[in-house]
């Protein structure tokens, strides 16, 4: 399987160009999952646990089987090795911005304020504020969360709520290794 995987190498890193084209096609199930939102209340009410829990898996093996990967052929490319670099840190920062908006739009689909409690001293009009902007607090929590900073000002309130979280900081802390590696793998590839 890994030489058939290598005789199709060339065909792959031909086209790297488009992988920035195609990384933002992992949201695409979260768009279909809106449509079902809309439409079928009851359906998704009914599962809505076992959905969130769908999403967390998916944007897990995605994240690691598909956009990885496509990191790795493009690390393989023939470019000046300050240019290739260059790609992958762009790359890689694509690969960011599509993970946090994923778990994003997936809390606020899921209702922020149901899978999570504001744990702050906020004056009233600030935490009405808050709870009118719901899609920028899940932005926030997100973000937060990828990043590993965990404010803590925002406590998860149900098991998926839970799962979900515990996801998000494992794709932040693994992105930072396999960032450097690859990095690595790139510049030691160029050098010989």
């Amino acid at each position: 399987m890994l030489a058939k995987f290598m005789q199709r190498e060339k065909r792959f890193t031909k086209s790297e160009k488009i992988a920035f084209l195609m990384l933002p096609m992992v949201l695409a199930p979260l768009l279909f999952e809106l449509l079902l939102h809309e439409r079928y209340i009851t359906w998704f009410d009914n599962y809505h646990d076992e959905v969130l829990i769908a999403n967390i898996v998916f944007i897990v093996l995605v994240r690691f089987a598909v956009l990885d990967t496509a990191v790795y052929i493009f690390s393989r490319s023939k470019n000046h090795v300050h240019l290739a670099l260059m790609q992958i840190v762009l790359l890689y920062l694509e690969i960011t911005v599509i993970t946090i908006i994923f778990y994003a739009v997936m809390f606020n689909m899921f209702d922020v304020f149901s899978l999570f409690h504001l744990n702050s001293q906020f004056p009233p009009e600030n935490l009405k504020t808050i709870q009118e902007h719901s899609f920028v607090a899940s932005r926030y929590i997100s973000t937060v969360t990828f990043t590993t900073l965990g404010s803590g000002d925002w406590i998860p309130q149900t098991l998926p709520a839970m799962m979900a979280v515990i996801s998000e900081v494992i794709l932040g802390v693994v992105q930072g290794g396999v960032f450097v590696a690859i990095v690595i793998y790139a510049h030691q590839n160029k050098a010989r």
